[in-house]
C-alpha cells in the first residue's frame, strides 16, 4: 500500500476552510443587508453595527465552524467605528472588517442595480416620447 505523493498540507485545508466560512459569512450578511435594502432604509454606523453583531451572531454560521475559524471574522476590540445614525463612510479605507465590507458591498451593488433600472427606465420613457403615435 503506498501513499499518495502529494498530501495536501494543513496550511492549505485551512485556506479551504477560511474560503468556505468567508463566503459563508457573506451570503449571511447579504441575506440581512437585503432585508434593510428593500425598505431603502440606508447604512448608517448603528446600522452597519447591527448587521454585524446579527451576523456573528447567527447559529448556523457558529455551528458549520468552528471557534477559531469564527474569531477570525471577529473585529478587534481597538477597531472601533462610529455608532451613530450618520451615513457610513470609510473614505479612501480599504482595510475594513470582513462584516463591514460584506454589507457595505451589499449596498453598493443595490445602488448600481437601481441606477441600471432607472437608466433603463429613463431610455425606454424616452424611447416611447420619441414615437409621437405613442405606439
Amino acid at each position: 500500500m503506498s501513499l499518495p505523493t502529494e498530501l495536501p498540507r494543513e496550511h492549505d485545508l485551512a485556506a479551504l476552510r477560511f474560503q468556505a466560512a468567508a463566503r459563508d459569512l457573506e451570503h449571511i450578511v447579504r441575506n440581512i443587508a437585503q432585508r434593510y435594502i428593500v425598505r431603502q432604509v440606508p447604512l448608517t454606523w448603528r446600522l452597519l453595527h447591527a448587521i454585524e453583531a446579527e451576523a456573528l451572531a447567527d447559529l448556523g454560521f457558529a455551528s458549520r465552524h468552528d471557534a477559531l475559524m469564527l474569531g477570525l471574522f471577529q473585529r478587534p476590540g481597538d477597531l472601533a467605528w462610529p455608532e451613530t445614525d450618520d451615513a457610513v463612510d470609510f473614505g479612501q479605507s480599504t482595510a475594513l472588517p470582513a462584516v463591514f465590507a460584506f454589507a457595505v458591498s451589499a449596498y453598493e451593488r443595490a445602488a448600481q442595480c437601481a441606477e441600471e433600472t432607472r437608466r433603463q427606465t429613463e431610455h425606454t420613457h424616452a424611447a416611447r416620447r420619441a414615437r409621437a403615435w405613442g405606439g
